[in-house]
């Protein structure tokens, strides 16, 4: 069996979010970064400083 079948797959909510982010804001974001928000990860506070316009504080570890 194909090995990516295993593998969780992206929470399509923080796709959607991130597909409809401004493009300056899209193009400073790295695999590593977008990888950690699709999947639910542990968010690199390089994300955090990018996105904080656009994440609702209460929200925020």
């Amino acid at each position: 069996m194909d090995s990516t079948a295993d593998k969780k797959k992206p929470n399509p909510e923080r796709v959607a979010l991130l597909r409809s982010l401004p493009l300056e804001i899209k193009s400073q974001i790295t695999g590593e970064e977008a990888q950690a928000f699709m999947y639910g990860e542990d968010l690199p506070e390089s994300l955090l400083e990018k996105l904080k316009d656009y994440l609702d504080e209460d929200s925020q570890p």
